[in-house]
C-alpha cells in the first residue's frame, strides 16, 4: 500500500512539472507568435497589401532586387544596377495598392 502511494505521488508531481514546463512554452511561443503577426499585419497594413505568404515572398524578392541594384551602382555597373532598380519596382509596385 506504501508504494501504490508513493508512486501516485510521483505521478502526480510528475504530471505538475509537466502542465508547468507546457504552460510556460506556450505562454513564450504565443507571445511571441502574436508579436510577429502583430508586425505582419502592421506591415502590410501601412504598405496596403495583402498578408499572404506569397505577397511576402514577393516584398522580400523585391528588397533583394532593391538591394543589389544599390550594391550594383556602388560598384559602378550602371546598366545592371538601373535593371535591378526597374525589376524590383515593378515587383513592388505590383504589391502595394
Amino acid at each position: 500500500m506504501y508504494a501504490e502511494d508513493t508512486f501516485s505521488w510521483l505521478g502526480e508531481k510528475l504530471g505538475d512539472v509537466i502542465r508547468f514546463i507546457v504552460g510556460l512554452f506556450s505562454g513564450v511561443f504565443g507571445n511571441l507568435f502574436g508579436a510577429i503577426d502583430g508586425f505582419v499585419q502592421g506591415l502590410t497594413g501601412s504598405l496596403g497589401m495583402s498578408s499572404s505568404l506569397l505577397s511576402l515572398v514577393a516584398l522580400a524578392i523585391g528588397l533583394l532586387f532593391l538591394y543589389s541594384a544599390v550594391r550594383a551602382f556602388l560598384r559602378r555597373a550602371i546598366v545592371g544596377g538601373v535593371i535591378r532598380l526597374i525589376i524590383g519596382m515593378l515587383v513592388l509596385s505590383s504589391l502595394i495598392n
